[in-house]
């Protein structure tokens, strides 16, 4: 499950409010479902990129299932600090039970109540949470009263209401509760590719004393900046933007072959399947590809033909 033994606790946890404390806004990989695992983790903090996100997982069956522990948390006590673990959750006690399972090994865990998948609402998780704050404060109040460790945070990741006033009145109600920080995907659940609402992020900012991150539709280092100013938020969150260019967090436009060669040498080294490993060259190098590159690329079907390709077009 978590690629090393209990000692992992001894080792580099770390309290993110430092990162929050430190006057620098946080750069922050989102919990990406299927992506955000422990290799592509490795590459984006190489890059800059300061706190980093598990996907979204099943509190339940984590609780229930170690081979859903084995297959769905994978860390290391060598570099992958500070790391938010995110849980979908709809039961007080069984988050605080998968929080602490990974309370040895993780530096804080998440509540998602952002998700807008019709499985997820269907099933009473992610963004119908944030029509129960009560539950959401019971969550979190659960969570910050079992847990020993006074710097595991707790935060939580939402969307908006259309009446923001419930949004800002959610937010206070966990910021009452002891929530370290709030991340907010500037959109409805019913919007999806609609224009992001950094006026009402913004707004949420000036309601709260806790940290604010900024979440949706930042691509660049520059849109990042753009977004801090027009928000106030305390820290960026980035998904898409990272996928398509995991040194966005650096300063660079596009991913560097730099950065692609490190993506190899991770993925290698951490076993990554290869449907995986491929799908993330796709998407990092689908600003720096050709159409007929594309065609040829994104048909291969083994590593070592990925790998001959990627040596014979680009010297990687």
């Amino acid at each position: 499950m978590l690629g090393d033994t209990v000692e992992t606790k001894q080792c580099q946890l770390k309290d993110p409010m430092d990162l929050f404390n430190s006057g620098q806004v946080v750069k922050i990989c989102a919990p990406m479902v299927r992506y955000s695992k422990l290799a592509f983790r490795t590459l984006v903090r190489k890059y800059n990129c300061d706190l980093c996100y598990t996907p979204m997982i099943v509190a339940a069956d984590f609780v229930r299932s170690a081979k859903a522990r084995d297959s769905e948390f994978t860390t290391n006590k060598v570099g992958d600090h500070p790391l938010i673990v995110q849980f979908a959750a709809k039961e007080a006690q069984v988050l605080c039970d998968a929080a602490r399972i990974v309370c040895p090994f993780a530096d804080g865990i998440d509540l998602n109540c952002g998700c807008p998948q019709r499985w997820a609402i269907a099933e009473g998780y992610g963004a119908c949470l944030i029509n129960k704050p009560e539950l959401v404060q019971d969550m979190v109040r659960h969570v910050r009263n079992q847990i020993d460790n006074p710097r595991f945070s707790v935060s939580i990741k939402i969307r908006i209401h259309e009446d923001l006033k419930r949004t800002v009145d959610l937010c206070q109600k966990a910021e009452a509760t002891g929530v370290s920080w709030i991340t907010v995907h500037g959109r409805s659940v019913e919007e999806r590719h609609q224009p992001v609402h950094y006026d009402a992020i913004k707004i949420i900012k000036q309601s709260m004393s806790i940290p604010i991150v900024a979440n949706g539709d930042i691509k660049t280092l520059k849109d990042a900046e753009n977004v801090h100013h027009l928000t106030g938020a305390d820290g960026i969150m980035v998904a898409r933007g990272l996928l398509a260019n995991p040194a966005m967090f650096a300063g660079y436009e596009e991913t560097p072959l730099k950065c692609v060669q490190d993506w190899v040498d991770t993925a290698l080294e951490h076993g990554t399947p290869f449907t995986c490993f491929h799908h993330h060259l796709m998407y990092m190098m689908e600003r720096i590809t050709s159409k007929q590159e594309k065609k040829v690329f994104n048909v291969l079907s083994s590593t070592s033909s990925v790998l001959d390709y990627l040596n014979d077009h680009y010297g990687v």
